[in-house]
């Protein structure tokens, strides 16, 4: 019999709960997200569930909705056939992002997850600035990264060390794990990484080969995958929403969407631990509100001049930082307005209740 420790459920979150609402409500995992429907489990027995309507109509934001891998208190009902969501458990780590597109808001990927497992190809789809993108949500959300490195058969071992090195200058003291789907050897090391009881995320853009590692380290065809495109050696998206599953070791996997727009917003403790070299540097420039771009005394322009800090990489964390304030910023803006908007109708609502009473 499954129990909720082997779900994850450690004793940092058994601090979280509350006595009184745990008296009255069962303790359970989100394993999936469809829109309005959450399905979770107590260890023993998957149930479809949906928010009670207290718990809708306070959140505020999309960051106060259940996510993949979050922990909420529930009832079960209806001869355990229906579930209703009545609060969130405080969560330890949480994986978000900006929406796509134009709209300014958070997107939820994952909460309560310990590894990232950020997945780059060795083949034309390497980008070490996509990747340094994956590392700022990651450490932004306080969780360890680990990097695989997929199709390893498609290039030469020399090749192979000379990205590990690459990828080493940008991420030290992070492991680094190259395999290939069609070395068993190699996918049974990274099967032999993943503990019990903990929580992983699969991340990584479209054709990386994420779903094909998830079906071998499951040992079955569970999800399906796609061929890359020969086009435009693009993979295409098969995964479409994120499913918290149990491998036979015990280790606790979630697969995620390929993210071809990666924005960040609020991301200043993952920027800096992220570019850790760079805010170091910042330290050392002769003025406190240098911009890092044009100012005499920069310490950060020397050390491009001296070959010490590479140009790309600079011009990546400025890019990111310069977006992030924005996005912020935007963000602000956004709740200021909403706020004033939901002031407004609360007004026109108690001068309607006043005329009634007239």
């Amino acid at each position: 019999m499954n129990t909720l420790e082997s779900l994850g459920y450690s004793d940092w979150f058994h601090g979280q709960v509350g006595g009184d609402k745990a008296a009255f409500c069962q303790v359970m995992r989100v394993i999936s997200v469809h829109k309005d429907r959450y399905m979770i489990t107590n260890g023993n027995e998957e149930v479809s569930a949906q928010l009670s309507g207290n718990f809708f109509y306070s959140a505020v934001s999309p960051l106060d909705f259940p996510t993949t891998g979050d922990w909420v208190y529930a009832d079960i009902c209806d001869k355990n056939s229906h579930a209703i969501i009545h609060e969130l458990i405080p969560r330890k780590t949480l994986l978000k992002r900006k929406t796509a597109g134009k709209t300014i808001d958070f997107q939820l990927i994952a909460a309560n997850i310990d590894v990232a497992l950020i997945m780059q190809s060795v083949d034309n789809n390497l980008n070490t600035r996509r990747l340094e993108r994956y590392l700022v949500m990651v450490n932004e959300g306080g969780i360890t990264p680990v990097i695989l490195l997929s199709k390893s058969d498609l290039v030469s071992q020399d090749r192979l060390e000379e990205i590990k090195f690459i990828i080493s200058a940008i991420v030290p003291q992070t492991a680094i794990l190259a395999f290939s789907n069609m070395d068993k050897e190699s996918i049974e090391v990274i099967k032999s990484s993943l503990l019990p009881k903990q929580s992983y995320c699969l991340l990584g853009s479209s054709g990386v080969g994420k779903t094909t590692l998830l079906n071998a380290l499951l040992g079955r065809e569970q999800f399906k995958t796609q061929a890359i495109s020969q086009k435009h050696n693009k993979g295409k998206h098969t995964t479409t929403n994120r499913e918290l599953i149990q491998i036979d070791n015990g280790a606790l996997l979630i697969d995620t969407p390929g993210m071809r727009e990666l924005g960040n917003m609020s991301v200043d403790d993952g920027l800096d631990r992220t570019f850790s070299e760079i805010l170091e540097l910042t330290y050392q420039c002769k003025f406190n509100d240098c911009s890092h771009t044009h100012e005499k005394g920069c310490a950060l322009l020397a050390a491009i001049e001296r070959g010490e800090l590479d140009e790309k990489r600079y011009k990546s964390y400025l890019k990111m930082k310069k977006e992030a304030d924005y996005n912020r910023m935007s963000y602000l803006e956004k709740r200021k307005k909403d706020r004033t908007f939901g002031k407004f109708v609360k007004s026109v609502k108690k001068s309607m209740h006043w005329q009634d009473q007239g």
